[in-house]
C-alpha cells in the first residue's frame, strides 16, 4: 500500500511540471530593449543584433560587439574596439526562458574565478 501511495504522489508531483519555452532562434536578430540601474537610477538602453553583430546604445555611448552562437540559446559577447580591462573580457550569456517578444537570461564573465552570474529580461521591439 505504502509503495502505491509513494507512485501515486511521484506521478501527481512530476505531471504538474513544465518546461520553460525556449523559441531562442526567434531572438538572434531584432532590435531589442532592456533596463538597467546604474548608482540606484533605472535606465534604458537599446541594442540591435544579427548572426554576428551586435551594436549597443545607451545614453550618448555606442559599443560595437562581435556574437558567436553556441547553440540556439547560448551565446558570447566580445567587444570589438575595448577600451578598458573589462570591456575585453568576453560575456557568455544563456536564454533561459523565453515567452512572446521577451526573453530572460542569465550571463557571467568567461572564466570568472567567483562565477558571478546575472539575470536580466531583453524585451524585442521589432
Amino acid at each position: 500500500m505504502q509503495k502505491i501511495s509513494l507512485f501515486i504522489l511521484l506521478i501527481l508531483i512530476t505531471s504538474c511540471y513544465e518546461k520553460p519555452e525556449r523559441n531562442c532562434s526567434d531572438f538572434k536578430s531584432g532590435t531589442f530593449e532592456y533596463e538597467y540601474e546604474v548608482k540606484g537610477e533605472l535606465k534604458k538602453a537599446t541594442f540591435t543584433r544579427n548572426d554576428t553583430l551586435e551594436i549597443d546604445y545607451h545614453g550618448k555611448h555606442i559599443d560595437s560587439i562581435h556574437v558567436t552562437w553556441i547553440n540556439d540559446c547560448e551565446y558570447i559577447l566580445r567587444n570589438i574596439n575595448p577600451k578598458t580591462m573589462l570591456e575585453k573580457k568576453a560575456i557568455h550569456f544563456k536564454i533561459l526562458t523565453t515567452k512572446g517578444n521577451t526573453y530572460t537570461f542569465e550571463s557571467q564573465l568567461v572564466n570568472d574565478p567567483l562565477k558571478r552570474k546575472s539575470k536580466g529580461t531583453v524585451t524585442k521591439t521589432n
